[in-house]
């Protein structure tokens, strides 16, 4: 059984319908660690050795938050910029985290349509999350095709049922290593591998 760590961040949890659902689908979960960026650290002050000490003692690394102006809330940037430092995550002596895998999990306020090359945004998720990727890449690590909620402004609530206990389909497939690598590269969503 694979470990795996959940790195959430959201800076309004209190105003998430989606994201609540989430998680609470999927923190209690065997081999799951939930790492609560914005309640651990509200005044920005990371812990860099304590978070590099969980790094390295789980398999699989989640990057769950909302959608920001098409990036990350500033907190989980702030522990990128921190956590994964050279001599660490990367250089020459840097392989703490080689070979272990990254998941963004994103909540989008528009639709998939909007993040197209016809839609508003001009640009698909995946060209939106390159930074991510190319991070988990200096990292030596393996960037998984991301879990994505588009349209958390419209989105019912039996579907946000749905999209939680997807969710859980999606931990649970990673930490039981039930995934062929040829199915993770071929897809462009996590969420084409369970519908």
């Amino acid at each position: 059984m694979k470990k795996i760590l959940i790195l959430f961040a959201h800076p309004a949890f209190q105003k998430s319908r989606i994201n609540k659902k989430l998680i609470n689908a999927v923190k209690n979960l065997d081999g799951i660690t939930f790492n609560d960026l914005y309640e651990n650290y509200p005044d920005f002050f990371i812990d860099v050795k304590k978070e590099q000490r969980l790094l390295t003692q789980h398999d699989i690394i989640v990057w769950h938050h909302p959608f920001y102006w098409y990036n990350a809330p500033a907190l989980l940037k702030e522990w990128m910029d921190l956590v994964l430092e050279h001599g660490f995550a990367y250089g020459m002596h840097g392989r703490a985290l080689e070979g272990k895998s990254v998941l963004s999990v994103i909540s989008t306020g528009g639709g998939k349509v909007v993040y197209s090359s016809e839609g508003r945004n001009h640009y698909t998720m995946n060209q939106f999350l390159v930074p991510f990727r190319q991070s988990a890449n200096l990292c030596r690590m393996n960037y998984l095709p991301p879990y994505i909620v588009h349209g958390s402004h419209t989105v019912k609530n039996d579907e946000i049922e749905e999209h939680a206990l997807n969710y859980k389909k999606v931990l649970l497939l990673l930490r039981d290593n039930k995934l062929s690598k040829t199915d993770l590269e071929k897809a462009e969503y996590f969420n084409n591998l369970i519908d």
